[in-house]
């Protein structure tokens, strides 16, 4: 029974590393010139709604002009409509349960903390949160964010 808890132990703390690697990787390519040390906590984060069910803000660049850092959050049991971006992004969730299901993907992964998903530009997909609570991502992208519905 201890060798069973050490191994899921250890599994949780090799996906915690493998994600703050992911993160300090692409905070580490971000094109955005930051020149003095930033430190936002979560409650003085700036949020837009970008839909009545997911929430942005900015850490970095700003995500309606250019290359960015940004935080998502998105309301519990809630998800997108299919779509597209014109420029590619990088995703990592930081809480909750989510899938990006591409095209017409049936089983899509669950992508639990920790997990990283890429959304080349123009790639049908849509994003869900699974989650009975609120799921949060980070993501960067070095073109400005839009969403372009795929009328059906």
């Amino acid at each position: 029974m201890k060798a069973g808890k050490k191994t899921i132990g250890n599994k949780v703390y090799i996906s915690f590393l493998l994600a703050a690697t992911l993160v300090l990787f692409i905070y580490a390519n971000v094109s955005v010139a930051l020149d003095k040390p930033v430190a936002t906590p979560h409650d003085q984060l700036v949020w837009v709604e970008i839909a009545p069910f997911v929430q942005m803000a900015d850490v970095t660049g700003n995500m309606g002009t250019g290359a960015h850092g940004t935080i998502g959050k998105f309301t519990p049991n809630s998800g997108t409509p299919p779509h597209t971006h014109t420029g590619a992004y990088h995703g990592v969730v930081i809480s909750g349960v989510m899938t990006n299901p591409f095209g017409d993907e049936k089983n899509p992964p669950k992508l639990t903390p920790g997990s990283y998903w890429y959304v080349p530009a123009g790639a049908e997909h849509v994003t869900n949160c699974l989650s009975d609570t609120p799921c949060l991502f980070y993501f960067y992208a070095d073109e400005k964010f839009d969403f372009i519905p795929i009328e059906k």
